[in-house]
């Protein structure tokens, strides 16, 4: 018998499992994809991206970005050429619901769990696993991860390794977005759960061996979504916004979360030398996604800067309930005063954008380009689909677009040029589908000139799901 009642659920009125976001089932590979234009003959790795799609006719509900199965999505580049692959993230709630050949596990908002005689007593009454957010190569493993839970290895075909806790080290997992610092190698995680303590972070060394283990952060008392971080040089960087918990609710058929904005918006600076975390405050807002963050100087007591898309409040699912006041956001910045605890905030750009990625070795250390996901202005699209990619100058203040069309973009993801060193030479990649026949690209856009659009597609023969993040995993 299930844990709790199922609500009713029409999936087929769910606007995420419609369109460019309805998943796909079938796992497929084709040897040689066709190209229109000439891919870089530089560029030799894996372009992988992870993102949620049920296998199963989902039960009970479905809540985007956080329901569903984990699809990992790749591209291997290599003299010109590209290959395609795409594998689920096989964990054992996905097993179990294959062997019953349907759902057996409701979204998150609906809490429906399988009992013993479904799937056995290790798995009865247990919420399933979900690495389909984001993907990362550290320490020679290659990571599918999840909100705030242990992650999945993977292989080198995208084939499922098992669950990863790093030999023990870190048992409650980790975020689903973790920084790597490129001058030290180390990664930097965090993790928020349901009972003390409700908020951890942790350091895993360039070698993968955990440098600190889970290490409770004072100062946070109650249960909290937390979805990005950032790193500097001296700090962890964790926007703690007032979306809080409330298992008691959703028991009750209410939200998993509640919005608070009477409560403001926290920042905790977390010194990387494990002395206390210095707080600032300010009204609510929420952060689904950080740019980067950097130290204002060399003094001890220097502001941290933090880049990072600004939402006036928390909204997951879909558009806004009737009557609520429409959701506003744009790309900010912050100055943040250790010292005094206060942040003085500055709109950029107040063009509805999301994804926000920079050259990864600049993370923690001072950037000047940000690519975005951005939005044309038509108004068809979903919540989180979009129809143009953005590039902002951090010190000209101006901003350059490529519209795509009648192209759904996802998150751009920087390859550097090999060779160059930090000097911005390179390629922003991504998937693309058309929304009018339902066809996949794989774009690579150069750096130097990203209005002219993609020096090269390369047609994905299958359609790849509009998703959340991925990564340049270049071979050397």
């Amino acid at each position: 018998m299930n844990t709790h009642t199922p609500p009713r659920f029409d999936p087929t009125r769910v606007p995420h499992l419609q369109g460019s976001f309805a998943p796909v089932t079938e796992e497929v590979e084709f040897a040689d994809l066709e190209v229109t234009g000439e891919l870089p003959a530089a560029l030799d790795g894996l372009y992988l991206r992870n993102g949620p799609n049920p296998r199963f006719t989902p039960i009970g509900s479905y809540l985007y970005p956080i329901d569903g199965d984990g699809m990992l999505h790749g591209v291997w580049l290599s003299a010109g050429r590209a290959r395609y692959r795409n594998r689920f993230v096989r964990t054992p709630a996905l097993l179990a619901e294959e062997r019953a050949g349907r759902a057996l596990w409701g979204g998150l908002e609906s809490m429906i769990m399988p009992d013993a005689d479904q799937v056995g007593p290790e798995l009865a009454g247990t919420f399933r696993d979900l690495p389909d957010i984001n993907v990362v190569r550290h320490g020679g493993r290659l990571l599918a991860l999840a909100e705030s839970a242990c992650p999945y290895r993977v292989g080198t075909d995208l084939e499922t390794l098992g669950k990863e806790d790093f030999v023990g080290a870190l048992p409650a997992g980790i975020t689903a977005h973790p920084k790597v610092d490129p001058v030290t190698g180390e990664m930097v995680v965090f993790c928020y759960g349901l009972e003390p303590p409700y908020l951890t972070w942790s350091v895993i060394e360039r070698d993968g061996t955990v440098a600190r283990g889970p290490t409770p952060i004072d100062g946070v008392d109650e249960p909290m979504m937390i979805h990005d971080m950032a790193l500097t040089a001296r700090y962890v960087v964790l926007v703690l916004a007032p979306a809080f918990f409330d298992p008691g609710a959703a028991m009750s058929g209410g939200s998993l979360l509640a919005w608070r904005p009477e409560r403001g918006t926290r920042v905790a600076l977390i010194p990387r030398d494990g002395t206390p975390p210095r707080w600032a405050s300010d009204e609510a807002f929420w952060l689904w996604h950080t740019v980067n963050a950097y130290d204002d100087g060399p003094d001890p007591d220097a502001a941290v800067i933090l880049d990072y898309v600004q939402w006036s409040r928390l909204t997951v699912g879909g558009a806004p309930e009737g009557g609520a006041d429409p959701v506003s956001g744009g790309l900010v910045r912050a100055r943040i005063d250790p010292v005094a605890g206060s942040m003085a905030r500055t709109m950029l750009d107040d063009t509805r954008v999301e994804f926000p990625r920079i050259d990864d070795r600049r993370i923690g250390r001072r950037h000047r380009h940000v690519a975005l996901a951005t939005g044309t202005g038509r108004t068809d699209l979903l919540t989180g689909e979009y129809d143009a990619v953005r590039w902002y100058d951090t010190g000209t203040g101006t901003s350059r677009v490529w519209s795509a069309g009648n192209l759904s973009v996802g998150e751009p993801v920087f390859a550097p040029e090999p060779g160059h060193d930090g000097d911005g030479s390179g390629y922003w990649l991504t998937f693309a589908t058309d929304r009018t026949d339902g066809s996949s690209w794989f774009l690579v856009i150069p750096a130097e000139d990203p209005t002219g659009g993609p020096v090269a597609r390369a047609r994905i023969p299958v359609r790849v799901p509009l998703g959340l993040h991925g990564c340049w995993l270049p071979t050397t």
